[in-house]
């Protein structure tokens, strides 16, 4: 199976374009989108490379001429992934380190929207490349945002994280965005979290200092068709092992509670915010419908694919990866108040993955 998933494969899916479709077809104010120049970084992502798919979709299914630019390290990796649209005026793409200073020559110099995606968002990265993982959310995030503020964007989204809230300390039953809890800063594991908490803060002092607009959205662990073949998050991992016809490895007793969603109701999130959300806000993206416990979902993943759920014992740099966690949910009475609402819950969505992957 290829590390990263074929773009020109999925669209020809039609269970993938119908998912891009339920998306343009929202009651959305897409004509705003006109004339803009729309930056996403961090685009051969999970979730970068649906929410690409879905604003080239919008193109041509409305007829709005926006421009889509697509940042990422890998220029062969990004012109893999969007070969669909390689022969489309409206979208290019750029090799960009967002560590570096931007290099990249955008039509018109800047951009309008920019959709800040990039960052390391796998268990093994953050223990065997935590330097990159705090840094890609620390500097990456400063470098575009002086990119934004230069240029004028009217708004920056950055993809903010569950992790930011840490440890649940048992004083709530669902992470609300005012909630603080615990992190540990002084270990291997803080990268990440750590490195979303500095992110946000960096977003609060643009807006104070260069008056930039920005909205913070926090993804909860997502999933879909758009993975890569190299997460190496749990879900994930039960995904490749049900694509492979494998039974599904537990490394715990699965008692973890978590907050999930499909990467196309994720993307739809990062819409809502960007039409409708307020600046300098979070919002919380998670459906109650995909809340469950870790063991639960190994077990519809099993189902799925006909195999069985079994238990081993995590490696150390498996255990050094793996958060501390182990009740992580969402409020998201607030995004659900922007008019948000998920297409998926947990069930359809595992079974819709696990479809569609097994074309490609």
């Amino acid at each position: 199976m290829a590390q990263m998933t074929d773009g020109s494969k999925l669209l020809e899916n039609s269970d993938y374009c119908q998912s891009l479709m339920k998306i343009v077809t929202l009651p959305l104010p897409w004509e705003k989108l006109r004339s803009k120049r729309i930056l996403v970084a961090g685009a051969t992502g999970l979730i970068g490379s649906f929410l690409v798919d879905v604003l080239m979709s919008v193109q041509k299914v409305l007829g709005l001429d926006f421009s889509v630019n697509v940042l990422g390290r890998d220029i062969d990796r990004l012109e893999s992934r969007f070969s669909a649209y390689k022969t489309n005026g409206h979208f290019r793409s750029f090799s960009q380190d967002i560590t570096k200073e931007m290099n990249c020559q955008l039509e018109g110099g800047g951009a309008d929207i920019i959709f800040h995606l990039a960052s390391n968002t796998h268990p093994v990265d953050y223990a065997t490349k935590p330097i990159s993982t705090v840094m890609t959310n620390i500097l990456g995030t400063n470098v575009l945002l002086d990119f934004a503020s230069r240029h004028k964007a009217e708004r920056f989204i950055f993809a903010s994280s569950v992790e930011v809230y840490g440890e649940n300390r048992g004083d709530t039953e669902k992470f609300c965005e005012t909630y603080c809890g615990y992190i540990d800063c002084n270990t291997l594991r803080a990268c990440y979290p750590e490195g979303k908490r500095a992110g946000e803060a960096l977003c609060q002092a643009y807006r104070a200092e260069k008056k930039l607009d920005v909205v913070i959205p926090r993804l909860c662990r997502t999933y879909g068709e758009t993975m890569l073949m190299s997460d190496s998050k749990a879900l994930s991992q039960f995904i490749k092992n049900a694509l492979s016809k494998e039974n599904i490895v537990l490394k715990s007793e699965g008692k973890q509670f978590y907050s999930y969603c499909h990467a196309a109701d994720s993307v739809s999130a990062l819409l809502y915010c960007l039409f409708f959300g307020k600046d300098g806000e979070a919002y919380n993206v998670a459906d109650e419908s995909s809340d469950i416990a870790l063991k639960e979902l190994a077990e519809i993943v099993a189902e799925c694919a006909g195999v069985k759920v079994v238990f081993d014992i995590p490696n150390a740099t498996e255990q050094a990866g793996f958060s501390k966690a182990t009740k992580a949910v969402l409020d998201f009475s607030k995004l659900k108040s922007l008019g948000w609402n998920a297409m998926y819950d947990i069930r359809s969505g595992i079974e819709q993955t696990i479809r569609i992957m097994e074309t490609l």
